[in-house]
């Protein structure tokens, strides 16, 4: 059997990323994704056998680039204060990008199991909740168990992104007043969860 041409197949990879997480077509068909991405439908069976495998491999990579971006940003050589203020710029910063991905990867969680977090590692976050746990001792920010203050964390950043089509029509704004709420949203959010 030839070896498959991975060029071909990474780009059907990223059209479909676009088409879900950027343009939040989260049922596009594998027609819809071929044509998206120049191919015939035969040559997305070719590399993936179904949209299901499609969608798994979607899923693992954007599993993969998350488990890589927390453990890069919980495990960086710096303060606490920065560690998170970095957390925040990375995942704002990725989310306004795709901001349909944390919908698909809630969404695949609950349709395919638990099977598919093979790539998330609770080392780095163990080290980040040890050191908030520090920080409340310090009386930086309040005391808590520490895994509420990354719930909290990740909830404030998701959230408002999930909802943004909700939160545009109930406060009348536009998609640019939006964009200027959510690059707001990261010293918003410092503020809530730090004391100084």
């Amino acid at each position: 059997m030839p070896l498959k041409n991975t060029g071909t197949e990474q780009h059907i990879k990223d059209t479909a990323k676009r088409l879900l997480f950027a343009e939040g077509k989260l049922h596009a068909t594998t027609q819809e994704i071929a044509d998206a991405a120049g191919v015939n439908r035969t040559a997305l069976h070719y590399y993936f056998r179904s949209r299901d495998q499609l969608i798994a491999a979607i899923f693992q990579d954007a599993m993969h680039d998350l488990s890589q971006r927390l453990n890069e940003c919980m495990t960086a050589d710096q303060p606490f204060r920065a560690k998170t203020e970095n957390i925040i710029a990375v995942f704002l910063r990725h989310m306004i990008a795709f901001p349909y991905q944390e919908t698909f990867l809630v969404t695949e969680i609950n349709t395919l199991g638990q099977q598919l977090m093979a790539d998330i590692h609770s080392g780095p976050v163990m080290s980040y909740l040890e050191e908030a746990a520090a920080e409340m001792k310090k009386g930086t920010i309040a005391k808590m168990n520490p895994i509420h203050f990354l719930m909290n964390l990740f909830s404030l950043l998701s959230y408002p992104l999930i909802m943004a089509p909700l939160y545009e029509k109930l406060f009348g704004l536009s998609g640019e007043e939006f964009k200027a709420l959510i690059d707001e949203r990261g010293r918003v959010i410092m503020r809530l969860l730090f004391k100084k």
